[in-house]
């Protein structure tokens, strides 16, 4: 595949997630601060992850994934 090719599905992938994050956050009903203070970050943090400027780190992501166990987006 080219790096066009590569970026696109990168790009594809990212504002999957970000609009996974977009989903919880509304389903749990909070502001991006509260959000943020849930999973341990700032809330410019959360802004740029659901823009697309940035990725949740690893230890976000954990977090991430519990809020999601315990409330899932398909219900």
């Amino acid at each position: 595949m080219s790096n066009a090719g590569n970026a696109a599905m990168n790009e594809e992938k990212d504002n999957g997630l970000a609009e996974m994050i977009k989903a919880l956050r509304a389903k749990l009903g909070l502001t991006q601060e509260q959000f943020a203070a849930e999973v341990g970050v700032t809330w410019s943090t959360v802004n740029r992850w659901e823009n697309g400027r940035g990725k949740p780190s690893p230890l976000a992501m954990r977090r991430i994934s519990e809020l999601l166990d315990n409330n899932p987006l398909d219900e």
